[in-house]
């Protein structure tokens, strides 16, 4: 267990402890209920927060999730008893080439908006929910000035490219000032030596409201099982991710690359409304998507793991143990530097897509 998560949910317990005799998923308007709003880019922030789920689950509490896309289906893949309500956040997508500073750019006034209208229908949900606590991850809109409000990120240090440096100040200002909206930040990073984040996570000056809480990790429960009772039998595992287009983009390059070679892999395709699965020249296995015990077991089999610099997916590296090549999201500076700073620390390996290249041994 994640002895600091656990520690900060415990610090809750006293103001919303639940009634002893009921069962968590029996409807009952004296149970606490606790409302955890995932961001929809890609399914990271959806798979970390597993293990914040389980953890309310543990103590009797009723979990409801709001969100959308493939976050919310992924939730409704993990646990399907849960409450699922429809909370649309911001749409984006990953221009085909490197040109995500002017698009955020142009989406400022966008993000900005989506900000106050998304406080507006939290403010709704809480209301029509009965939630007593809300937990966001990384949805800036989602605090509420009368119920404690918990805002999860590692990003206090957003990266920004260089030709938009001259405004990191203002930015820094206005994410801390969001941040403290809220009655607490939780940094899902360890605190010492920079942590797996490095800058990201670890500012100079360090919000008061904000705890480092350790890495949080979908298959964080499943580690107990010892790895070794799983065989080498797979040679690469790709778990794809992220926004499109540069979800698929990468997809075609891996299986351009897999045919070349002959390895035995399996591809995850990160798409969570599908159970497609087939073969390929009966080495290559596709699957849309695996739930999580399945997932860890290929983990367990892989020689080699290939996927994206996402952080949420970095934490499940190291919670697994497994040896990874990275390839960030080109344009995207946070899986940009997260991809260097691991390289540097000697902890993963990196490239860029436009280099991916498999050899046969």
């Amino acid at each position: 267990m994640n002895v600091n998560l656990a520690r900060n949910v415990l610090k809750y317990s006293s103001i919303l402890i639940p009634k002893p005799d009921v069962p968590f998923d029996q409807p009952d308007s004296s149970i606490r209920k606790v409302l955890i709003c995932p961001l929809d880019w890609g399914i990271g922030h959806a798979t970390r927060c597993i293990p914040v789920i389980q953890l309310f689950q543990d103590l009797g509490f009723s979990v409801i999730v709001a969100g959308s896309g493939r976050s919310i289906e992924f939730i409704k893949r993990e646990h399907p008893k849960i409450r699922c309500i429809d909370f649309p956040g911001i749409e984006i997508s990953y221009p085909r080439k490197n040109s995500l500073t002017l698009k955020f750019v142009t989406m400022t006034p966008r993000l900005l908006y989506n900000i106050f209208t998304e406080h507006r229908a939290l403010k709704r949900i809480v209301r029509e929910s009965g939630a007593s606590l809300v937990i966001s991850d990384n949805r800036y809109g989602c605090w509420h000035s009368d119920i404690p409000s918990v805002f999860i990120t590692h990003q206090l240090n957003i990266q920004i490219p260089s030709v938009l440096k001259p405004f990191g100040g203002l930015l820094k200002r206005l994410n801390y000032f969001l941040i403290h909206r809220y009655t607490e930040c939780w940094i899902p990073d360890f605190e010492p030596h920079r942590g797996l984040a490095g800058l990201l996570s670890h500012p100079k000056n360090l919000p008061a409201n904000c705890h480092y809480i350790g890495i949080l990790s979908r298959f964080e429960r499943l580690v107990k099982k010892n790895m070794d009772q799983f065989p080498h039998s797979l040679d690469i595992l790709v778990m794809l991710s992220g926004p499109e287009p540069q979800r698929t983009m990468l997809e075609e390059i891996v299986m351009k690359q897999l045919a070349k070679v002959e390895l035995t892999s399996v591809v995850v395709r990160g798409i969570t409304d599908s159970d497609e699965n087939y073969t390929i020249e009966g080495k290559t296995h596709i699957f849309a998507h695996l739930e999580t015990p399945k997932l860890y077991e290929l983990l367990a089999r892989a020689s080699l793991v290939i996927c994206r610099s996402g952080y949420s997916s970095i934490m499940d590296l190291v919670t697994t143990g497994k040896q990874a090549v990275l390839i960030p999201t080109p344009g995207q500076t946070e899986q940009e530097y997260l991809a260097r700073y691991l390289m540097d620390k000697k902890i993963f390996f990196q490239c860029n897509s436009r280099t991916l290249t498999f050899f046969t041994p």
